[in-house]
């Protein structure tokens, strides 16, 4: 059975796996640039506007704003082409088989936040972090899981890559509802138009790429316009793009998710992590960490994660809601669970959107961040490295 469950998985396993460490190694140089002499010519790169369109018609954004817009939009689009296919063909198509990490996943998003909340609680302005500690970077945590080799049953390598698509998932809908600004009614509409045009191509059974992208072109300009995040943009064309209903059938999701996962994984999520992991250290103390933004982060991502987590798989385990993933043991399930506390990236993503309006927090976001997943990562290994057996 995990020999036909798990297929679908190796590939992206083994994808995410390796992306994991460019992921780390464009961090730690970040950092590096950001504490050296090249400091300044890092950040003003950054800050640096740059033009895209064709007369009047097009966007002036910073080389930063780019990246977290645009090929962050890009990145929204291919996670939702693998949510989109879990839910019709893969682990997730089954409701008994994805009860477990869908009951995890809310767990390991409702308490670390609630962890956040406590610190945060008396500051009307970070308390708008709430979210950031939530979410679990897929690449980085499979990364340290492939680490470990054949100590680790592959599913729970199921279960993991499970909870943090539906992790995305969750944080697609938190940007969605409430990381949104002031609504343009205009935009709305055309966005509304571009996503009726979509599925008109869907329904027609087009399956060349092309004029979903012509179209998804125009709504990403639309949706920022709008006020409302143009990550979303991504998700709305993905979801509109057709997939097989046989498996023998011919299936342009699948196509398009395997011809850009290589620069998804390799280009976008590295250059993202470069360009928002880079904060200065000059004059960081311990007491830096127990500023309420960091402080927050690193409890909510090290311990509210892996309690989240792990309680509610115990509970719904307990009470046979759920099942335990075959060959795993309890103390194998913990270190998983220790590894879900990995935000990285995507909570980095979150936390510049938080704090959009008070960037004087972001590097706290920063610190927290680094530090929170840090921890995750050295405890996740080592525990499961003990526990595991080969």
């Amino acid at each position: 059975m995990i020999k036909y469950l798990s297929s679908p998985f190796k590939w992206f396993f083994k994808l995410e796996a390796a992306s994991g460490l460019v992921l780390l190694i464009a961090a730690i140089i970040a950092l590096i640039i950001s504490n050296s002499n090249y400091s300044d010519l890092y950040f003003h790169t950054l800050e640096k506007y740059l033009f895209i369109g064709i007369n009047n018609f097009g966007l002036k954004l910073s080389v930063h704003h780019w990246i977290n817009d645009l090929l962050m939009a890009i990145f929204f689009f291919f996670v939702t082409l693998e949510i989109k296919r879990e839910f019709i063909q893969g682990e997730l198509s089954n409701f008994k088989k994805a009860l477990l990490p869908i009951i995890a996943a809310i767990g390991g998003m409702l308490v670390p936040a609630l962890f956040y909340i406590f610190i945060n609680l008396d500051n009307a302005e970070t308390i708008n972090g709430w979210a950031i500690p939530s979410a679990t970077d897929i690449a980085f945590s499979l990364g340290i899981l492939s680490l470990l080799g054949s100590r680790v049953p592959i599913s729970l390598k199921i279960f993991l890559t499970a909870l943090a698509i539906i992790d995305d998932l969750g944080a697609i809908l938190i940007i969605a509802f409430f990381y949104s600004g002031d609504l343009s009614i205009t935009y709305l509409c055309l966005i509304l138009i571009s996503y009726l045009l979509l599925l008109t191509l869907n329904k027609s059974g087009i399956k060349i790429f092309l004029p979903y992208l012509l179209v998804g072109i125009f709504m990403w300009f639309f949706t920022y316009k709008s006020g409302i995040h143009a990550t979303i943009a991504g998700v709305l064309l993905a979801s509109t793009i057709p997939h097989r209903i046989k498996d023998k059938d011919f299936s342009l999701l699948i196509k398009i998710e395997h011809s850009i996962s290589p620069y998804v994984a390799f280009i976008i999520m590295p250059l993202f992590a470069f360009a928002n992991a880079g904060v200065v250290l000059t004059g960081l103390s311990l007491s830096s960490l127990m500023l309420p933004v960091p402080l927050g982060i690193v409890l909510g991502l090290f311990f509210g994660k892996q309690l989240g987590v792990m309680v509610f798989s115990f509970i719904s385990v307990r009470l046979k809601i759920a099942q335990m993933p075959d060959r795993s043991t309890w103390l194998s399930l913990y270190g998983v669970s220790i590894l879900t506390g990995i935000g990285f990236t995507m909570s980095l993503f979150v936390g510049n959107l938080a704090f959009i309006d008070n960037v004087q927090y972001i590097d706290g976001v920063k610190i927290g961040v680094l530090a929170g997943s840090l921890l995750s990562t050295v405890f996740g290994y080592f525990w499961l490295l003990i526990f595991s057996k080969r």
